[in-house]
Formats: structure tokens, C-alpha cells, sequence
């Protein structure tokens, strides 16, 4: 059954039934079409456009097909146009004429505006709920590494000594936003759309407070025409888990690189990785992998929306009907990367004495040997190149700094002495760097203790 097909005296050519139809996809949010439906009865009831028995009938109906296809009783045939068409016709069929006054002041573009913002909220609470898990993932793996010594880089480069606890610490800062921006999203989009019509609303005194007070949005939206027309929150929420999908895949890169025989700063446990065909010595970071790659699938998604919404004029365009399987796609792809990642992270194992000893050898302490020449007041610029030729001659003896004699730091400065060692541990390093947000221990426990209470402060969804 159309909806529409009183104007037609041919029938829709099959190629061009199959290219208009999107029930193939959008059956996704059957749940979600059927508590609006709900909703839009309950109100119609409640103003007199509707009779309490039809409302019961519709109700009672509508609850009967949900039950039905949660069952498997009730499959979602192919032949209707859409998941609006197909529960109508449904339900016709089941109640008789109460069910063709189900669509009583309402448009399939409010209506399909509202099962889209429906399942997306939906989606915004499950994706909070992901990141709520990694972030106490993070939390955990920094409150066991706040003495876990190992390099920081810049330019790939071994740069000055941090812990484990501050490195993963950067990541649950990029998460933590990556939240924000979800809640952010949530409460510009919950405003509901029902009651708009095609476009101008309806000429029936439908109470939009009551409706959006039914579907727990904050209100109803003020603009018949944007209702209909908007897909901001869309590609918010798409902006928002490809930065999600950079962050997990920068991570990724980081895993590995730490997994490679050249680093061996981490051990992935055997359930997140797999062989080789032919080569059996290979444990491939597969997972990691992959999560970095599908990165590009969901920003594919992005850019296709913005492409698909650049043009259009007010209001609906059948267009807009791209924005599904897009979305579907990427919310699937950033919840499926979430749970892995997490998975993968909570499993893994921190070679400790790999990276501190990666750290020594990379003097990541140079920069402290400097410092400790100014404040026996040898100026900066001197210092600079005094520990320059330090790091030439360990490089000659192929030695770290903290396993020259003192006689050999003298040779090159005779203002070091022997306090020199206790300067550049890397204890000392690390621990010295005491500000707030810096990764010395007592500096980072402080740090551990805020995140705490921002997750405290906040239910696993909304």
C-alpha cells in the first residue's frame, strides 16, 4: 500500500519502486515509529480529533505489531514503500477503519523527522554509555601506571621522560571531550518535530507540548519548515564520532607502534590478535588495525551527508533520504570500534622495564642535565651545548647519560659532581614536574582524583 497513490493512475515501474523505496533500511527504527504513533493517537485523543475507542483500537494495534515483530511472529515485508506505509497497512489490516486515522494531522515528513531523532537520541545515549566504560578503562590503567616510566615523543622522536599514567591521560582528555560534544548534541536536537506537517503545519488544534511531553523531548520545535528540513544533529553527531573514530585511531597508531618488535612496550593479549597464513612467528595487531582503518568510513559518512545537504532548498527533498543508511553505518561502525578498542586496551599488557629502559637510552633526560648545569650558573645556552657533546660521546660509547662515570661528565663540564646521577633518574625527571597537568606522580594522583568525580558526577547515560 502507498500512501500517495490517489494522484497515480499507473503503477510505480518495479526499478523504480526498488530506487525509491527505503524500507530496506529504515525497518531499523520500527520501535521508534511506533511509540510516535503512539504519542501522535494519545494527543489526537486527548483534543477531540480522535475518539477514545479509536485511540484504545490504534494503541492496542500498534502495541500488537511491535510485539509481533519483536517475536519474529511478524516479518517486515518488502513490498510496502517505507516503515511508516508498512505499519499503517499493518495495522489496518489487523483494526480495520480506525487504523486509516492514524495519520490524522500528520505528514510523513514530520513523521520520519521524528523516528530519525528518536533513534539517533537513542544511539547519542548508547554511544555516552561506550565512552563512559572506556573512560573508567583509561582511569584504571593511569591509577596502576603513575610509576611507569616511559618516553614522551615529539616528531616520533624521544623527547623528555613521562609515565604511562600521563600518556593515557591525554587520551581520556580527547574522550572526555568526545562525551561533552555528545551531550552537546543531545541538547540542541531534543526539541520534537511532530506537529509540522509537510511544512506548515496543520490546520487541526493538535497540542505539540503534550506530544513532545510524551516523547520526552524539551519542547516542541518553532519552525514548521526547519522541522522537516534539519539535519544538523545529524552531521553534529557524524562530526562528532569521526573525531571519536581520530581519536581511537590515533591511539591505535600508538598501540602499534608499542607492539612492534622495535618497541615491545606492549604484549596484546592472543583474543585481539591474529596469525599468519605463512608466516607462523606473526602475532598482527589486527584489531587495532582495523579500528584505525574504518576511521576513514566514518568520515566518508560526513563529508556524503554535507555533500547531500549543500543544495537543498526548503523543505523536505527526497534527498534526505540519504542520510540513513549513512548514519546507520557510521553509528554502527563507532559503537562496534568503542567496544573493541576497550576491549583490546583492558587486556593488554605494559612491558614496565621495556619503557623505562626505552626512555634512558633515548635521553629523554638531557633536558634535565641542562638544568642542572643552570642552576650551578652555567648559562642556558652553554649548558645547551655542553650536554650536546654529552650525548655525542654516549652515542660514540653506545651508553645512556646515567651510565657515564663522573670522571667522563667531568671531562667534558667540571661543574658536574656527583649529584648528577640523582638529577637525571628518571624518577627525579618525572617527579620534579610537579603543575598541575604535568607528569609527575603527585601532580597526576590529583589529576586521577578530578577525573573521578567528573565520572561521579555522571550515569552511564543519559
Amino acid at each position: 500500500m502507498k500512501l500517495w497513490g490517489g494522484r497515480f493512475t499507473k503503477e510505480t515501474n518495479q526499478l523504480v519502486h526498488n530506487f525509491n523505496e527505503s524500507l530496506s533500511f529504515d525497518q531499523k527504527f520500527y520501535q521508534q515509529d511506533i511509540r510516535g504513533s503512539i504519542a501522535h493517537v494519545t494527543m489526537l485523543a486527548k483534543q477531540g480529533i480522535l475518539s477514545q475507542e479509536d485511540q484504545e483500537a490504534i494503541v492496542k494495534g500498534l502495541e500488537g505489531i511491535r510485539s509481533d515483530i519483536e517475536a519474529g511472529t511478524l516479518q517486515i515485508g518488502q513490498g510496502a514503500e517505507d516503515i511508516h506505509s508498512f505499519v499503517e497497512e499493518t495495522l489496518t489490516n489487523r483494526i480495520g477503519e480506525a487504523g486509516k486515522r492514524l495519520h490524522t494531522g500528520r505528514s510523513r515528513n514530520d513523521q520520519v523527522a521524528l523516528d530519525m531523532k528518536l533513534y539517533t537520541r537513542d544511539q547519542v545515549k548508547e554511544l555516552d554509555g561506550l565512552l563512559m566504560r572506556l573512560l573508567k578503562e583509561l582511569l584504571t590503567i593511569m591509577e596502576e601506571h603513575t610509576d611507569t616510566f616511559m618516553p614522551g615523543f615529539t616528531h616520533m622522536q624521544k623527547a623528555q621522560p613521562i609515565t604511562l599514567a600521563h600518556h593515557v591521560g591525554a587520551y581520556f582528555e580527547m574522550f572526555y571531550r568526545d562525551k561533552s560534544r555528545l551531550h552537546d548534541i543531545y541538547e540542541r536536537m531534543n526539541y520534537c518535530p511532530l506537529g509540522s506537517g509537510a511544512l506548515a503545519g496543520t490546520t487541526y488544534p493538535l497540542d505539540r507540548d503534550y506530544t513532545a511531553k510524551l516523547l520526552d523531548f524539551y519542547g516542541p520545535t518553532l519552525n514548521s519548515m526547519d522541522s522537516v528540513a534539519d539535519r544538523d544533529y545529524l552531521l553534529e553527531l557524524l562530526s562528532a564520532m569521526s573525531i571519536i573514530s581520530m581519536h581511537l585511531s590515533r591511539f591505535c597508531e600508538e598501540i602499534i607502534i608499542w607492539n612492534s618488535n622495535e618497541y615491545q612496550f606492549v604484549e596484546l593479549d592472543d583474543s585481539y590478535s591474529t596469525g599468519s597464513s605463512i608466516m607462523p612467528q606473526k602475532k598482527n595487531p589486527d584489531i587495532a588495525e582495523l579500528i584505525r582503518g574504518k576511521t576513514g568510513r566514518v568520515y566518508g559518512a560526513l563529508i556524503a551527508l554535507l555533500t547531500t545537504m549543500k543544495g537543498l532548498p526548503l523543505a523536505y527533498n527526497k534527498d534526505m533520504q540519504e542520510d540513513k543508511e549513512l548514519t546507520f553505518d557510521a553509528i554502527d561502525t563507532v559503537k562496534g570500534c568503542i567496544l573493541l578498542f576497550t576491549g583490546m586496551i583492558s587486556s593488554m599488557t605494559f612491558r614496565k622495564d621495556v619503557m623505562e629502559r626505552s626512555a634512558k637510552n633515548g635521553f629523554t633526560n638531557a633536558t634535565d642535565a641542562a638544568d642542572y648545569l643552570v642552576k650551578h650558573g652555567v648559562p642556558f645556552r652553554d649548558a645547551h651545548g655542553i650536554v650536546g657533546r654529552l650525548v655525542l660521546h654516549c652515542l660514540d660509547k653506545g651508553i645512556a647519560l646515567d651510565d657515564m662515570t663522573l670522571e667522563e661528565f667531568k671531562a667534558i663540564s667540571p661543574v658536574f659532581e656527583a649529584d648528577i646521577y640523582e638529577a637525571i633518574s628518571m624518577k627525579t625527571c618525572v617527579e620534579k614536574r610537579t603543575t598541575i597537568g604535568a607528569p609527575g606522580e603527585d601532580a597526576v594522583k590529583q589529576v586521577i582524583q578530578i577525573y573521578k568525580k567528573k565520572l561521579e558526577g555522571q550515569k552511564d547515560d543519559k
